[in-house]
């Protein structure tokens, strides 16, 4: 039977508009869990970044990402044991498109990302994720989210994420489940997702 393994994390990102075309960005979060062989409860990676948007109309947007991040105590990666890596950097391409009101909803749209992840200490990535998207009634949004990717010569992953978010005046709450669909020398985890969003 396989062991059993929990982790939570409290995480913190943020985004500032510094141009029309450019957001920097900063992610980090605080982690604890337990294994069949360990405890551990500190910082995880800290990362700062940039996204230009390269090209954007009525209906579409491509964003180029560039972002550096420094490991801590925790979990680098979820393959990895906690504290295991150092440094990473990340080329990533967004490319999005609105395709307005549909199947009853306001307002619908989807997203693709694909990046490169270098990291020292760990195996480099590749990763591919996508969102589907809509809003709906008075300030309420729908999302659909698949996370995937695999490490060079290890570690593969697929997760899929469903979330509704309802607007609050400048504050919005998110609330959904995250799911392991499929996987190599990686943990079939599953459990809810909060978020509450600020804008400023």
């Amino acid at each position: 039977m396989p062991a059993i393994r929990r982790d939570a994390r409290l995480g913190l990102f943020a985004e500032y508009g510094a141009t029309d075309r450019l957001t920097l960005q900063l992610k980090t979060d605080w982690q604890e869990g337990e294994d069949a062989f360990i405890d551990y409860e500190g910082r995880g990676p800290v990362e700062i970044g940039a996204t230009w948007q390269v090209f954007r109309d009525d209906r579409n947007a491509v964003s180029l990402y560039g972002g550096y991040s420094r490991a801590g105590e925790g979990r680098n990666a979820d393959y990895a044991p906690p504290g295991v890596g150092e440094h990473d950097w990340e080329a990533r391409l967004s490319a999005g498109r609105s395709m307005g009101p549909r199947w009853g909803m306001n307002q619908t749209f989807v997203e693709i990302q694909a990046a490169r992840r270098l990291r020292d200490g760990l195996p480099d990535e590749t990763r591919i994720d996508a969102t589907a998207g809509a809003r709906f009634g008075g300030g309420w949004m729908a999302l659909g989210q698949v996370y995937g990717g695999a490490a060079d010569g290890g570690a593969r992953w697929l997760s899929v994420e469903a979330s509704v978010v309802r607007d609050l005046g400048r504050w919005s709450l998110q609330a959904g489940w995250r799911q392991t669909v499929a996987g190599r020398e990686t943990p079939v985890a599953h459990g809810p997702t909060l978020a509450l969003w600020r804008r400023f």
